[in-house]
């Protein structure tokens, strides 16, 4: 079992210039390794004895001497990380010092404790405090509108019923890896929940039967894939792809908690075990606050690892939208690993409880870009996840211990909500989009990559307006409002097997109107991919681009050819450009060193109240998982 000091630090990517270490005890100049901002904090206090977990990400070749050094000096090596080049060990805290300055160390980061998404109903939970004051708590959110009431419930059949998915496809055939706090075994997944392992203890993994004693997972999980069969109308009550298997990969407590290591040990399980397992999707709805650069970030790197394998990755943007003291709109606050590049990061949308879209508004606590330091427009779509109604594990924590979040017409299902809840709405639309294009390829065919399904949800998306009718900015929405029908269309007309620089639609399924019909309202699609900080426009889905290719990291360099590419990259940033009011900096964009502060609420002034992410290098921010 792991101590419950432990502070897991990682070491990041060989290109950083590495310094000479105390232990290895070579005469070349020092130079410290680079840490975050969680272990600068630590290495910035007095020296002190207590145990720290640290996970060491090593130069090629320094293993065998650090694993030595370590266990002569009574640290103790919890796990090793292949994919990192890591170990994962608990040691003195003030030893961290001479880590630091060891040749063999490129990096370090902060494990940092991660937590679900989700907001429980009317309740929410507050910042976690993962190192001294650096996170510090920001307060108790009571619920995401900061009054008593919990949310209207909106039921499976509606939630189905508003994305346009009550048809053909029910993710049949498509795996999908839940990575959060377990899945109860039931007849709503039967023998559709193909395996499931706990990641909570080294060493990892333990095959489980289904368990999930917090039941934040089993709501996922149910969301995405449930029968419901456990209901009186089996038909109104089933998931959004009710078909998909799933692979229950536990990393959460019953308290849902746990630690970036575990997630990145599940994540590479994943990858490692993705033909045996089949698993096509994971759904991260967990995340910690971004303390470093995506480059640098380890449970970043494992998700792009899974991305570069072609698993399709999706993740929530978190809850952090709003100042839970003021009560105004903040940007700037969405999660790791939802700052992927890669990956497919979901925001939340309240529906209202209404199938017809026009009612449709952003959820106030739904995370908004630009993400920390490398200030990607974040996220990429926002999805339906408030008062969402799901699976509930009856013996779990929040069904025992928060009554309110049960549904009052079946007691086997609850409501929570949160961008957890967005973003497992995503990931059963992306499980009918496998499953529809692999009818299209037949038996052989190359699968739909990750950037392609991210290119076809931001293609087809539909726009989402506030009270005055206005669409909200990029930063907020991302490029639109989840459609499944658009985007389980598309997918459905695309050949894989075309040649790259082809089109690759097949005629006779090739989508003819660009819109969507949703409770007989007509919503054109936003017929554009957002490219990092870049609009492209223009038949970019159409053709089967070098850019869809697993190699690809979404938004890197690429000329696009004869489509239309809107803004270099200055989306959303310009020479002391105030966003809507609510976000201001300076000449250069988040993260740069010397560059201005994000703030909340008005630019007129900056306060205790309003200055919640600190400078750009990222200090008093804190965010945790989503539900």
């Amino acid at each position: 079992m792991r101590t419950a000091l432990r502070i897991t630090i990682v070491i990041a990517l060989a290109s950083i210039t590495t310094g000479v270490g105390a232990a290895a005890g070579s005469t070349r100049p020092r130079s410290r390794a680079r840490v975050d901002l969680a272990v600068a904090e630590l290495l910035a206090r007095a020296p002190r004895r207590e145990p720290v977990g640290v996970i060491v990400r090593l130069r090629e070749g320094s293993e065998e001497r650090l694993r030595n050094a370590l266990r002569a000096h009574g640290d103790r090596i919890a796990a090793e990380h292949a994919s990192l080049r890591a170990f994962s060990i608990v040691l003195h805290a003030d030893d961290l010092s001479a880590l630091v300055e060891d040749s063999g160390v490129l990096s370090i980061s902060v494990d940092a404790r991660v937590r679900s998404s989700g907001l429980l109903g009317s309740l929410a939970g507050g910042l976690v405090n993962t190192v001294g004051g650096l996170l510090g708590v920001v307060g108790q959110v009571l619920n995401p509108d900061l009054t008593p009431s919990p949310a209207t419930p909106l039921r499976p059949k509606a939630l189905r019923d508003t994305l346009g998915v009550d048809g053909t496809w029910t993710g049949r055939g498509v795996g999908i890896a839940v990575i959060d706090s377990g899945v109860e075994a039931s007849t709503e997944f039967g023998d559709r929940l193909t395996a499931s392992y706990d990641f909570t203890s080294a060493p990892w993994p333990v095959p489980m039967n289904g368990r999930d004693d917090y039941g934040h997972g089993t709501h996922v999980a149910g969301t995405i894939a449930q029968s419901g069969r456990r209901s009186s109308s089996t038909s109104a009550w089933r998931g959004v792809a009710s078909n998909a298997r799933i692979v229950s990969l536990k990393v959460l407590d019953a308290n849902g908690a746990g630690m970036t290591s575990d997630v990145i040990e599940a994540i590479d399980f994943a990858v490692d075990n993705r033909a045996s397992l089949d698993i096509d999707i994971i759904n991260l709805s967990l995340g910690h606050p971004i303390l470093e650069p995506a480059a640098v970030d380890p449970l970043v790197q494992a998700v792009e690892r899974a991305s570069r394998a072609g698993i399709i990755v999706v993740a929530a943007a978190g809850n952090f939208g709003k100042n839970p003291r003021t009560g105004l709109p903040g940007y700037a606050g969405v999660i790791s690993p939802g700052n992927a590049p890669s990956a497919i990061t979901v925001g939340a949308v309240d529906t209202q409880a209404t199938v017809r879209r026009s009612d449709d508004r952003m959820a106030t606590y739904s995370s908004r870009g630009p993400t920390w330091y490398d200030a990607y427009v974040k996220p990429d779509v926002v999805a339906p996840g408030h008062g969402i109604v799901a699976a509930a594990a009856r013996n779990s924590t929040l069904y025992q211990d928060y009554p309110q979040v049960r549904d009052a017409s079946d007691a086997d299902y609850m409501s929570l909500s949160g961008t957890s809840m967005a973003t497992a709405v995503a990931s059963g639309v992306v499980a009918l989009m496998v499953e529809a294009n692999r009818a299209t390829g037949g038996p052989g065919a190359p699968a739909l990559t990750p950037n392609a399904v991210k290119a076809v949800l931001h293609y087809t998306a539909t726009a989402v307006r506030d009270d005055l009718g206005v669409e909200y900015d990029p930063l907020t929405r991302g490029a639109g409002a989840l459609n499944g029908e658009g985007a389980v269309r598309y997918a459905r007309a695309i050949d894989t097997r075309s040649p790259e620089g082809s089109p690759w639609l097949v005629p006779s399924l090739a989508p003819v109107n660009a819109y969507t019909v949703i409770a007989d309202e007509q919503w054109p699609w936003a017929q554009t991919v957002v490219w990092g900080s870049t609009f492209v426009w223009g038949s970019t889905v159409a053709i089967h681009q070098q850019a869809w290719a697993t190699t690809f990291v979404w938004g890197s360099t690429f000329v696009w050819g004869s489509t239309f590419v809107w803004g270099s990259n200055d989306l959303v940033w310009d020479n002391t450009f105030v966003w809507g009011s609510t976000v201001v900096w300076g000449s250069d964009t988040i993260g740069v060193s010397d560059g201005e502060t994000v703030v909340w609420g008005s630019s007129d002034g900056l306060s205790r109240e309003t200055v919640v992410w600190g400078s750009t290098q990222g200090k008093g921010t804190g965010a945790t998982s989503t539900p």
